[in-house]
């Protein structure tokens, strides 16, 4: 039997067939494969995602925390719980709780007597007021008058708003009189997640959803809600009554990280939309590979084919000249229609090895340009593709540093004050030099060690730095822009001084420094706390913390600590 060229075709479709088969196989396999390692890696994303994001959140959590208790202290408080109803001094605590509550962008701020009647509240002149009503049924409450902080996040019986409610006591002689609570809101939070394609929500230690960037999620459990935890929704009035339901269906694989001491979840659930786009790029690239290969292979069969044609075209000259002419003038047809084909296989096999390029790369810069895009910072993304490797080195030691500073401790350990001042300007290093601020420092030669808490030490040399700092900052010339640190020793006291060469304090401030609330920088600027905490925490360490002027010019503000003792032969 003589093979033709056309039974030789005939022969190929089986092949062919095969071959279209085994390439939609590998399709569907690298399609499989990349939503599987997909989701691993969008997984991996958003858990880099919540460390991002969870020290903000509790960064938001604990800000407020000391601000009850300040307000505690102010003698319109004790007076008013003595004679509560006193409706004037009630009025002049309306106004200072609103004013307050301003300034630190606050929901609202309120007193309330032994029994949980409110007795003055900063939203006094709204409709929805909690000024006579009585919040003695909410954990925070309970929690302040035995004598503890409360903390509970819940829908206000009285506004309808949801936010977290921080609660200290008020005590008088040893007693507890009363209860001080501010009510924070943080639907910023919610706001700022609107724009990702990821599910993100924040549910409490039952499962319940209270803030999440999908308005269906909201006051939903991610499971089903214990008996026990039911009743004490309900108890509390924590969601107003509202019927919590699961979520319908299987939640996807998420991202999870445990934010402040509620036992809060933070969660996100990566887009599987974004993983199915993926996906199917992947697919794509592979299907426009095998076209490529498939393309130069179909260019060398027809160039056999024709080399074929050529040689029975050779075969049957020795038997007919006619048709040995006609089919050579076909055969130089067919040479130039095969050499045109096998250039097209030389082009298909470069654009094969063009397009490997451009998709490994559309990859990288995918996923390294997605990350600035999804924190909103799109025109960060180009300028910062060439230095990602440095960028990403430095934001992981200011997370790892911010981390420990909102970390939150109360354990007494033995504090190294050098090395905590350094921590506190590598915070502030930044402003510092976008402000073009000298800083000199001068650590002495002697280990300062002292019994403390790092984490407070640091809030207190944080706070008189970012002072020096204002303080400078508007000085025309470069030269007054100078802060200057020294530590030293000073009998059994260890000595932190901060000096800074800005316009110096004013003779009627000078009396009032660490009163809660005296400040003399412009609104927006603080609330006039910084120093009266900077000054109990000092306190509470057997410790001193003063502030003058100094004789060249300038304000200089002195930190003095018992330094440390050992028993001898201990390191």
């Amino acid at each position: 039997m003589r093979v033709t060229p056309q039974s030789r075709w005939r022969l190929t479709l089986p092949r062919l067939a095969v071959a279209i088969a085994a390439s939609l196989v590998l399709v569907a396999g690298v399609y499989l494969a990349a939503l599987r390692q997909g989701g691993i890696d969008e997984l991996a994303r958003g858990q880099r995602q919540l460390q991002l994001m969870a020290p903000e959140l509790e960064s938001a959590l604990v800000k407020f925390e000391t601000l009850p208790y300040v307000v505690g202290f102010q003698d319109e408080v004790a007076q008013l719980l003595e004679h509560p109803g006193d409706q004037a001094r009630s009025a002049r605590l309306n106004r200072v709780f609103q004013a307050i509550a301003r300034q630190a962008n606050i929901g609202a701020i309120y007193l309330m007597d032994r029994h949980g009647d409110t007795l003055a509240a900063s939203n006094f002149d709204l409709p929805l007021t909690f000024l006579g009503k009585n919040f003695g049924f909410r954990p925070y409450f309970r929690q302040a008058l035995a004598g503890h902080a409360g903390r509970f996040y819940g829908i206000g019986s009285t506004t309808s708003e949801p936010g977290y409610f921080i609660s200290q006591p008020v005590r008088q002689d040893g007693r507890i009189v009363g209860v001080i609570a501010v009510k924070i809101l943080l639907d910023e939070f919610e706001r700022n997640w609107a724009g990702s394609d990821d599910a993100i929500v924040l549910a409490d230690r039952a499962g319940v959803v209270f803030l999440a960037n999908r308005p269906d999620w909201k006051y939903r459990s991610l499971g089903p809600v214990s008996a026990d935890a039911q009743r004490d929704i309900a108890g509390t009035r924590q969601y107003a009554h509202l019927p919590i339901m699961p979520l319908a269906g299987e939640l996807a694989p998420h991202a999870s990280r445990q934010v402040g001491t509620l036992g809060w979840q933070l969660q996100l659930f990566p887009s599987r939309q974004r993983v199915a786009r993926n996906a199917a790029l992947w697919a794509g690239g592979a299907a426009l590979l095998l076209a490529s290969v498939a393309t130069a292979g179909w260019a060398l069969h027809q160039r056999r084919r024709r080399l074929d044609e050529r040689r029975m075209a050779a075969q049957d000259l020795e038997i007919k000249l006619a048709e040995r002419t006609a089919q050579l003038r076909a055969t130089q047809n067919d040479l130039v229609q095969a050499g045109k084909l096998a250039m097209l296989g030389q082009m298909a096999a470069g654009v094969t090895h063009e397009l490997n390029q451009p998709l490994a790369a559309i990859r990288a810069f995918a996923d390294n340009a997605r990350t600035y895009l999804e924190r909103g910072r799109a025109d960060k993304a180009a300028e910062n593709l060439g230095h990602i490797g440095d960028a990403s080195a430095r934001m992981g030691a200011i997370i790892s540093q911010l981390k420990g500073f909102a970390r939150k401790s109360d354990t007494l350990d033995s504090v190294d004050l050098a090395r905590s001042m350094q921590a506190s300007i590598f915070l502030l290093q930044g402003e510092l030099k976008r402000l073009d601020i000298a800083l000199t420092i001068d650590a002495g030669t002697h280990p300062l060690l002292v019994a403390g808490d790092a984490v407070r030490i640091e809030q207190v040399f944080i706070n008189l730095l970012r002072n020096a700092i204002d303080a400078v900052e508007e000085a025309a010339e470069p030269a007054r822009r100078s802060v200057a640190v020294t530590l030293a020793v000073e009998g059994p006291m260890a000595l932190v001084r901060i000096a800074d060469s800005g316009a110096g304090l004013a003779g009627e401030s000078a009396a009032h420094l660490f009163e809660p609330f005296y400040t003399t920088k412009p609104s927006g600027k603080g609330l006039g706390l910084g120093l009266a905490i900077s000054s109990s925490i000092i306190q509470a360490m057997n410790g001193q913390l003063t502030g003058s002027n100094r004789a060249e010019g300038g304000a200089v503000f002195e930190v003095r600590i018992p330094l440390q003792t050992f028993k001898q032969g201990q390191s």
